[in-house]
């Protein structure tokens, strides 16, 4: 995103803010960031105040919620919570700052057997995430709230971003499709949805330079059953019953392979869908990439897509099943 912006000629500056350096678009594979400028800051310090008067910021994009491993839950939560109140009493401080956009997660709703089939940005989650990082976001959003009411002069956006899906996408969802076998549930197959990296940035580029204020959900049309990805995957599945689901989670955030937090394992169980046409009524834009589209250029991108013929990965699973 800091790229896109940065390529735009009607925007004066962009500055980057972040407790490491990006990496280098020659030597690590990073993305090209332009004429961006870099700061290096703890979110959880108040320097950030002294950023944001110094250099007169009109717009601020807050991404940096934390969903993958952390050194611990604690340190997760702080960089989360006490990361984005400061942000924010930075922001209230300003005489300058015009446009707050807030980049939140589809999973403050929850993952239920009594969820509603598909969820509005005004819809009340059945049963509130009390765990993790969902239960950061929920708490993100109740700040931003209550920052928009103190500061009702700022446009402040708030967009509920499914599970990002792309070749550059790293995240626990993508970790597990790109392993060789895939543990499921046994007795579900759960509605997934997703939005592309690419679309996610035109969104977020969008929101900074036009005023949208509230709760946007942001999903690429349609849905995928669990199933339906790992047909695409090529991949086999062993079905197994939810406690022992639960316990190589826990396995395997030990061992490092793959991070999945307990509001990851439910998904995993219920799914969760959301109505994105708020966002497409306010922006008059529609997703270039389906959740179908994006799951696929993800598979692409690793080359994971055909690497088990159909027919084996069904014999496959029928023979896990049996035994």
């Amino acid at each position: 995103m800091a790229g896109a912006l940065a390529a735009d000629p009607g925007i004066a500056r962009v500055i980057g803010v972040d407790t490491a350096p990006p990496p280098s678009p020659t030597r690590d594979g990073g993305l090209p960031l332009g004429r961006t400028e870099f700061v290096r800051i703890d979110l959880r310090t108040s320097d950030i105040a002294r950023v944001i008067a110094a250099e007169d910021v009109d717009t601020v994009v807050h991404m940096s919620l934390v969903s993958g491993p952390a050194k611990s839950r604690s340190a997760m939560m702080e960089h989360n919570v006490i990361g984005t109140m400061q942000l924010l009493a930075a922001c209230q401080r300003s005489a300058t700052v015009r446009r707050v956009v807030v980049r939140s997660t589809t999973a403050v709703y929850g993952s239920s057997p009594h969820a509603p089939a598909v969820f509005t940005e005004d819809t009340e989650p059945v049963d509130v995430p009390h765990t993790g990082y969902a239960k950061d976001a929920i708490e993100v959003e109740g700040y931003v709230r209550g920052f928009a009411r103190r500061r009702p002069d700022v446009a402040t956006s708030t967009l509920r971003f499914a599970n990002f899906m792309g070749p550059r996408v790293d995240s626990p969802l993508t970790r597990y499709f790109s392993q060789p076998v895939l543990p499921t549930v046994f007795g579900f197959d759960p509605r997934l949805q997703f939005v592309h990296e690419d679309d996610a940035v035109e969104v977020l580029c969008r929101m900074a330079l036009e005023d949208h204020p509230g709760v946007f959900n942001v999903a690429g049309d349609g849905v995928l059953l669990l199933s339906q990805c790992v047909r695409r995957a090529g991949r086999p599945t062993v079905p197994v019953p939810s406690p022992a689901f639960e316990a190589l989670g826990v396995f395997a955030r030990n061992t490092g392979v793959v991070d999945f937090s307990p509001e990851q394992l439910a998904l995993m169980s219920h799914g969760r869908a959301v109505d994105s046409s708020r966002l497409a009524a306010a922006l008059g834009w529609k997703p270039k990439f389906s959740t179908a589209a994006a799951f696929d250029d993800f598979l692409r991108s690793h080359g994971i897509a055909g690497r088990w013929p159909l027919a084996m990965v069904e014999w496959l699973s029928g023979l896990m099943t049996r035994r």
